[in-house]
């Protein structure tokens, strides 16, 4: 296994092609994010179609994820001005009442509710917090605001109150129109844009229905933050979209609530990504900064199951370079930081079978000069619980479930392998098993493999043994 963390890459402009997508493939893409606030659904189909023909052309799974756009408040336009340029101590207008001719003085606003939560003193941040606008009083839907960190203001950038406290769902009509349009799609899983608290995972989930996708919530919410544990619980995973949730609580407090936010999800046994500007500067070089090397390596460090990438790939010159880079960095970041075995869980008194089997097949591989783990599964559940313990026991999830394999594929320190048959037989599955890893060389004689599987075989929720078998031998070892 060459690299445990996992690599998330955005398709745009610059990457949606047969060619652009297999060569990101072959660099380390685990896992492709279409973000529909940006293309249609049925662009997306087409998509999707790429990326599995690509996937064929490999032989391994590889994820998609779709991405809802959420709730994000923005200005209009200034009719035909492609900007304006806001000098500090100017004053400036918000105009719920404005359409989309906006001038120097003036501008509309997507969120024609954004004068109701706003008051004297409050603070606006606009297109990314580059420019800050005081709030001075509110009167008749409009919003009289003095620059204080001026510049040049395009249009439809973002609008955020610093400190968070707008009255806004992060599920929007859209989000539900693209969401029920997308159930026929080939996806993985869906990222929940805006999220407030649990309600609005809830409420993807009945949209969702029995369709076999996860749930990932975007933290960039104030909100959020202060709901956190319940979003947690509700979803599958935590997405820490540090370019919103920056502007709102601050950028001087991201570095800690990241690792915050890393922990929560690990200690409820939930995926965890870290997004937005990991590697902006190669939106136009080949190689990132030092301070970018180092914002990786730190995310990798810290336990992320995976980074993600946006603009760099979807738009940027180089996409391919990008995760190359990328993997590289992860690969020496992991090689180089040996994590203690440890695992910062919220454990119950009691836990399933499975999960203690999974659990104690990482403990007993770590005690012993065991090389490698084989997770034969139906669900990918075991595989999950495998990868929340901080460990560098290499991890390879076998299943004949062909959505399960592509979604193991967001898993840290999980090897997806999807099986054309898997033998019955539990003597012969255990050579089918050595064998395979044999193939892809991953062990070789008198290597310790720890296998786990149920008694029977291709059934979910039914891993109940463990056995550890030397390559060559297939012995059971014993204390």
């Amino acid at each position: 296994m060459k690299k445990r963390t996992k690599i998330i890459a955005t398709l745009g402009p610059s990457s949606t092609s047969s060619n652009k997508i297999a060569k990101m493939i072959e660099a380390g893409t685990d896992v492709f994010r279409i973000n529909l606030s940006h293309t249609s659904v049925e662009d997306t189909k087409k998509i999707i179609s790429l990326v599995r023909n690509q996937e064929s052309n490999f032989n391994r799974p590889v994820a998609i994820m779709i991405d809802l756009q959420g709730q994000k408040v923005r200005i209009k336009s200034f009719g035909k001005l492609p900007f304006v340029n806001l000098k500090t101590h100017d004053s400036f207008i918000i105009d719920s009442s404005l359409g989309e001719n906006g001038t120097s003085k003036k501008v509309g606003v997507t969120f024609k509710d954004l004068y109701k939560n706003v008051k004297a003193g409050n603070e606006l941040l606009l297109s990314d917090a580059l420019i800050k606008l005081r709030v001075d009083k509110v009167s008749a839907k409009k919003i009289y605001t003095t620059v204080l960190r001026g510049g040049k203001l395009k249009p439809y950038q973002g609008v955020n109150k610093k400190g968070g406290g707008l009255s806004l769902s992060g599920i929007t009509n859209k989000d539900k129109s693209d969401l029920k349009k997308s159930l026929a799609l080939e996806y993985d899983y869906v990222a929940v844009s805006f999220v407030q608290d649990e309600k609005d995972i809830n409420e993807i989930k009945k949209i969702l229905k029995n369709k076999d996708v996860k749930i990932i919530a975007k933290i960039e919410r104030n909100e959020a933050i202060k709901n956190i544990d319940k979003i947690t619980k509700a979803a599958d995973g935590l997405l820490v979209a540090r370019g919103d949730l920056g502007v709102e609580i601050g950028i001087e407090q991201l570095p800690a609530t990241q690792k915050l936010l890393i922990r929560k999800a690990i200690s409820f046994d939930k995926i965890v990504i870290v997004a937005t500007q990991m590697m902006e500067s190669m939106i136009k070089n080949r190689v990132p900064t030092r301070a970018e090397v180092f914002d990786v390596a730190n995310a990798v460090t810290s336990g992320v199951d995976a980074i993600m990438f946006s603009a760099e790939t979807a738009i940027g010159k180089y996409p391919s370079d990008v995760i190359s880079e990328a993997s590289r960095i992860c690969v020496e970041s992991e090689g180089a930081y040996i994590r203690p075995l440890s695992v910062d869980r919220v454990v119950p008194k009691t836990l399933p079978v499975d999960q203690v089997i999974a659990l104690s097949a990482v403990y007993s591989a770590k005690l012993t000069k065991v090389v490698a783990i084989a997770a034969l599964t139906e669900t990918g559940s075991t595989a999950l619980w495998m990868s929340r313990v901080q460990s560098n026991i290499p991890i390879y999830a076998m299943t004949q479930n062909i959505k399960t394999s592509r979604r193991i594929c967001l898993y840290k320190g999980v090897q997806s392998i999807k099986l054309d048959k898997l033998e019955e037989n539990h003597a012969q599955a255990n050579l089918q098993v050595i064998s395979l890893m044999k193939e892809i060389g991953t062990v070789k004689k008198g290597d310790l493999v720890i296998i786990t599987k149920g008694d029977l075989l291709g059934t979910s929720g039914g891993t109940n043994a463990m056995k550890v078998v030397e390559v060559g031998n297939m012995i059971e070892i014993n204390d």
